[in-house]
């Protein structure tokens, strides 16, 4: 017997849920969309100043968190933190990324590393501290990554392999927890409307991003949250471990 309509609108009613790279974009719109369905959210960013007007703009009870997820350390803190301030773990959201878009040819080296180490070395510690409580409450982890994971792009080469190293993890993840009641869930977005493109430090690769986000009617961050909660609210028989979700404008 399925649950009904009404007890699946239901599911994330005072589960709690932490949430990466809060502090704009899609992890933003992500933690406010899962606080006003219900759950309680622990926001977490290297910016604590901003996830602090987004817990003023929650409806329900928000834990800040200065989190930097290159530091595996402090990513144990967080999880630590939002166990204790709320007795348990049932979803993660990893959403904490950077793209620092530019040719491979004389490339900056230290770029290459802030990627790795944010989008994916990041995912990866914040996916191990959580496990063992997602295990516990048989919860969730969502990654965000990117149509880059899919589909890599000249100018976009080192964070392209960020996210296909997140689709390979995630799958390995996938296969190791499904069977122990561990959901994985990878979202993989086309062009968003967010503050990603404007870290970008070659001045022909920024106007490039911004030429393109232009040419389309982009998603916005709320249109992720959506799909985020689509899927952290499905009975738990079903799991839907990928979704890729683009711009009707977009061709690639």
């Amino acid at each position: 017997m399925h649950p009904s309509e009404e007890d699946m609108s239901n599911t994330l009613d005072r589960k709690v849920v932490l949430v990466t790279g809060a502090s704009s974009g899609i992890g933003q719109a992500t933690a406010l969309a899962l606080s006003k369905a219900g759950a309680r959210v622990a926001v977490g960013a290297r910016r604590a100043d901003r996830p602090k007007s987004l817990a003023q703009d929650g409806p329900g009870e928000m834990l800040v968190l200065e989190l930097d997820v290159t530091d595996h350390e402090s990513v144990r803190d967080a999880v630590t933190a939002t166990v204790e301030y709320f007795g348990a773990l049932d979803a993660l959201v990893n959403n904490a990324g950077i793209m620092l878009s530019g040719p491979i040819l004389n490339g900056d080296t230290a770029e290459w590393n802030r990627m790795i180490d944010t989008n994916l070395l990041g995912s990866m510690y914040t996916a191990h501290a959580a496990l063992p409580h997602l295990l516990e409450s048989k919860g969730a982890v969502v990654q965000i990554s990117s149509t880059s994971g899919r589909t890599a792009s000249a100018g976009g080469g080192v964070y392209g392999a960020t996210k296909f190293g997140i689709t390979a993890f995630s799958e390995a993840l996938r296969q190791e927890v499904t069977a122990k009641g561990v959901r994985v869930i990878v979202v993989e977005p086309g062009m968003v409307a967010t503050e990603l493109a404007t870290h970008i430090t070659d001045p022909a690769m920024q106007a490039l991003a911004k030429n393109y986000a232009d040419s389309m009617r982009t998603l916005q961050s709320e249109d992720i949250a959506g799909v985020v909660l689509y899927a952290l609210t499905q009975p738990e028989h079903v799991a839907v471990n990928e979704i890729l979700i683009r711009p009707t404008d977009q061709t690639r």
